[in-house]
């Protein structure tokens, strides 16, 4: 008899774990269409964390720790889904003239995946401050000196391959085509001359 209770209670905490699972994903993709609210939140999420790591002078692993992550994802927010150098001989996907089709830059890290990631990461890094174990007697120095070494020598080969394969990972808002405009806004003809003369 006590196994079918203990049965019945891992389904009914089963339940409620897929019920709050579904909660927090409703709400999660909620937040999809805004880009500028979420990655402002996460900004406040990320002065907090420092102020509480200036404030307790210390987690400098942590954070160390947290910007190799970053950097990680960084890369492959900045790089394309199939990378060029890897690709089959079929051709490039991305265009590499002018007369191409065009092809949208696709990413390896789609925006909302790297916003979560770095959200996330942040969110852990904040959990780890509340406990000592942590918090590793380091020289943080020599961890931010290291860490701006690695920044630069990722981001330059980043470049370098954007250069290579001629592709940028940024587009700003949506690309409109004015095309070609006859009338102005009096209603009177602009670009177009009258073909009959006195």
């Amino acid at each position: 008899m006590e196994g079918v209770g203990g049965g019945s209670a891992v389904a009914s905490m089963s339940q409620r774990q897929h019920e709050m699972w579904k909660v927090y994903q409703f709400y999660l993709d909620k937040t999809t269409p805004h880009p500028v609210a979420r990655w402002i939140a996460s900004s406040i999420l990320v002065a907090l964390y420092f102020l509480r790591v200036f404030y307790l002078e210390g987690f400098y692993v942590v954070t160390y720790g947290v910007g190799i992550y970053l950097l990680n994802l960084l890369i492959g927010f900045l790089s394309p889904l199939v990378d060029p150098e890897t690709e089959p001989s079929d051709g490039p996907l991305l265009p590499t003239k002018g007369s191409d089709e065009f092809k949208p830059f696709i990413r390896r890290l789609p925006e909302f995946k790297f916003w979560y990631a770095v959200t996330k990461a942040f969110c852990i890094a904040f959990f780890m401050t509340l406990f000592s174990m942590f918090d590793v007697p380091v020289f943080w120095p020599i961890l931010l000196v290291y860490w701006l070494v690695l920044f630069v020598l990722t981001i330059r080969r980043q470049i370098v391959h954007m250069v290579k394969y001629r592709y940028v990972p940024f587009s700003i808002g949506k690309q409109k085509y004015g095309g070609k405009k006859t009338y102005g806004s009096s209603g009177t003809c602009r670009f177009m001359t009258n073909p009959i003369t006195e």
